[in-house]
Formats: C-alpha cells, structure tokens, sequence
C-alpha cells in the first residue's frame, strides 16, 4: 500500500490519507508509517474511527505500550489508553510547551492521540521541532551546552498529590516513585542520529553545574528561542483524527481555548521503540 503523505510545513508535521488504522496492516505499510514519522515527527490520520482495543493494537506495532498513567484516567479495562476529558469543570493541564514525562530517566518514545470529541472551535494543538530548535543555535551556543545536562522533575504534576488528605507524605511518596531525572540538553535521536535540543519549560528545573541565578538565565535564552512559530506546526483538530508524535525530538502545547465546551481524546503511550531495540540488538 502506498501512502499519500501530505506534508504541512517543511520543517515539521504531515497528514497520512489512505490508510485505515482500525484494520490490520502489512509490515512494509507499517514500516512506511514509521518512516514518515521519522521524516515529520508528527503525522495525522484524518476519518478514522478506533475502539481502544484497535488503537492498542496499532500502536502496538511500534513497541512497548506504557503502564497505565499515575495520575489520569484511561478509556479501557487495562488502562493503557489514558482517557483526556475537559470542559469547564475539567479544566485540562496541558496547555504549556512539553516533552511528556520528562522527568523519567527513559521517556516515551511516541505518543498517539485520537479525538474522540473535539469542540466546534478552538482546542488546536501545537508542535515544536527540537531538530530545528538545535539547528538554529549559534555556533558558540552549540558549544556552550554541548556536553551540560539538565534536571528535570514532575511539575505540574505535584497537584494532584497535594490535593491529597495527607499532601506531605503523597508528594514524597510520588517523588521517591518518579523522582526526577538528568538529561543531555543536546541528544542524538537514536535512528537518525540527529542532534536535537532537550529542554521544555514544564519539566526542566535548571542546568546541572551551574549557579541558580545563571542557569534561570540561561534556562530562559532556550526557551523562548524554542518557542518560535518558524519549528512549530499548528493542528486543527476534526473528530476522528489520530495524531502520532515522535516524543523524543518534539515538545507540543494543547490550546486550551475552547472552555467551557467539551472535548474527549484517548492517548496510548508507547515508551520503547521496536526499531531501536532491533538496532541495538
């Protein structure tokens, strides 16, 4: 089967018509999925209609499928497809520029989203590319964080342990269990080799080795050179679309514009990538 891919911009994002997801595929279409990630390290399957049960079975196809998630609720009996339900008693959490989960030593590796319910208006989300971001750096810049790490930890995510009758002893809980984690600022993905900037303003706390008021400064420099419309791709979204994201070298913002109406997205996490286990292998 040969793939229509429709590319959005030429930095990032593309939209994948004839393909339905909720049937079985060959390896060579499953491969060629995989490649246009790689190549837009965002794509979107517009009309498609998906039980959890398929959209496991899909996702299943690139790799390991994450635990179900600490803090929201999910859309099956197994709780690997995380249940995203806001309006205006619901407000979301995930209207900032992220990398999910950030804080685990290994983060995901993709995420697929399906829009279950989307409002009539508003509630686009947006994509960074960390490739870009990377390659639009000074030379002297590149330089400067070639060889820095960064700490990360849970964030936002503290709420949820603070609404806790016993707040103190959740949160500590919680972060004995997530903790946080260390990063390279620059990584290399591990399939294409390319070198990408790992940062983003919900998980990074500051720059390992340096003082606190220098690492805010240079905290700040990254972010908002990150966060310029020239990397990013903007999505509207339509009922029955399936987006799938390469987590490793894109951060992404969920517009939360369109309270107090209703919107419904079931995600499936996928934490370890079936090729590059093959390739280490």
């Amino acid at each position: 089967m040969a793939l229509e891919i429709k590319k959005l911009t030429p930095t990032i994002g593309a939209e994948v018509h004839g393909v339905d997801l909720s049937v079985e595929h060959s390896p060579a279409t499953i491969d060629q999925i995989y490649q246009a990630l790689l190549d837009n390290l965002i794509i979107f399957f517009p009309g498609q209609s998906l039980t959890p049960k398929q959209q496991l079975e899909f996702a299943g196809h690139f790799g390991e499928i994450d635990k179900p998630h600490p803090i929201y609720p999910h859309a099956d009996d197994k709780g690997q497809v995380t249940l995203l339900e806001n309006d205006a008693d619901r407000p979301p959490d995930t209207n900032d520029w992220h990398t999910d989960l950030t804080f685990k030593s290994a983060p995901p590796f993709a995420s697929i989203l399906y829009a279950v319910d989307v409002p009539e208006s508003g509630g686009d989300t947006l994509w960074s590319s960390l490739y870009a971001a990377y390659d639009a750096l000074s030379d002297d810049m590149k330089s400067l964080f070639a060889d820095k790490s960064a700490v990360h930890d849970m964030g936002d995510f503290r709420n949820a342990y603070l609404e806790n009758d016993h707040p103190e002893a959740a949160l500590n809980e919680a972060m004995a269990k997530l903790g946080s984690a260390v990063h390279p600022i620059v990584k290399y993905h591990p399939i294409t080799n390319r070198p990408y900037l790992y940062v983003n303003p919900s998980f990074t706390r500051y720059i390992a080795g340096e003082q606190w008021t220098q690492s805010e400064r240079l905290m700040k420099y990254l972010f908002e050179h990150q966060n310029q419309p020239e990397y990013q791709v903007r999505y509207k979204w339509s009922k029955g679309t399936v987006a799938m994201w390469d987590n490793r070298c894109t951060m992404h913002y969920a517009v939360a514009d369109y309270l107090p109406h209703y919107r419904r997205m079931h995600r499936v996490t996928v934490v370890k990538d079936k090729h590059e286990l093959l390739q280490a292998a």
